[in-house]
């Protein structure tokens, strides 16, 4: 296969897969779940382009073991998110900005989650960056662990197990080969819509409003979107 120079090589999934294996696709698909510096990671194509290479063969794993240990890692990043974010709280809103860490991040999974409720664990998966972010902001917002782990094994399979199938079964057609930079693009392409969609929504929506008084009061804590603040029992 090709390598796709689409940024850095540490950014490459081609690169990445060939040169940590499968073991390198598990750790990056569970930082990229749940831990804050792992929201610049190449979650999609990286699972797409695995796919890819264990139908080709490039990949001798089996696929059936490769997408439950996708699946799992994708589960137990949102876990370790999740109980982050039960442990650091409101705190996390007056957490200063750094390289790694932007305030615009959270506020933009904080609105996810308010907007979709339980289902965002689902959806922000196809989400990059407000997929590493959501899990934080259900565990500060005290939801409830039995809803959220539910929500978060029916996300990572349908994540984790479904790219990496898709990745599969395109493998098996000769087009995909031929144009695999091309699909890869595609994805990554796709996979920032949703992101760009959401930031003119929001520029529009602060054009629209006007300039907001300056404020040192943090913002409140999330809470459920359907009303009253989720409980973790």
């Amino acid at each position: 296969m090709t390598n796709l120079a689409l940024g850095p090589s540490w950014l490459d999934p081609d690169h990445l897969i060939n040169s940590f294996g499968l073991w390198g696709v598990l750790l990056i698909v569970f930082a990229e779940s749940g831990l804050l510096i792992g929201f610049f990671l190449p979650g999609d194509s990286l699972l797409f382009t695995t796919g890819l290479l264990v139908s080709g063969g490039t990949l001798k794993t089996p696929l059936w073991l490769v997408m439950l240990l996708v699946v799992v890692a994708a589960i137990a990043g949102d876990q370790v998110g999740f109980l982050f974010g039960r442990k650091v709280g409101p705190s996390l809103f007056r957490r200063p900005d750094s390289k790694l860490f932007k305030q615009e991040n959270i506020e933009k999974a904080h609105a996810f989650f308010e907007k979709h409720g339980p289902k965002s664990i689902v959806l922000a998966r196809f989400v990059p960056i407000v997929r590493t972010f959501t899990p934080i902001i259900a565990g500060v917002s005290r939801m409830n662990y039995r809803t959220f782990v539910t929500y978060n094994v029916i996300g990572g399979t349908l994540w984790g197990g479904g790219v990496t199938l898709l990745g599969y079964w395109l493998g098996q057609i000769a087009f995909v080969h031929k144009n695999i930079e091309l699909i890869l693009i595609a994805i990554v392409l796709v996979s920032v819509v949703p992101i760009a969609i959401e930031f003119l929504r929001a520029r529009a929506k602060s054009k629209k409003e006007g300039p907001r008084p300056p404020s040192d009061v943090p913002p409140p804590p999330p809470t459920s979107a359907r009303g009253g603040r989720h409980r973790a029992k």
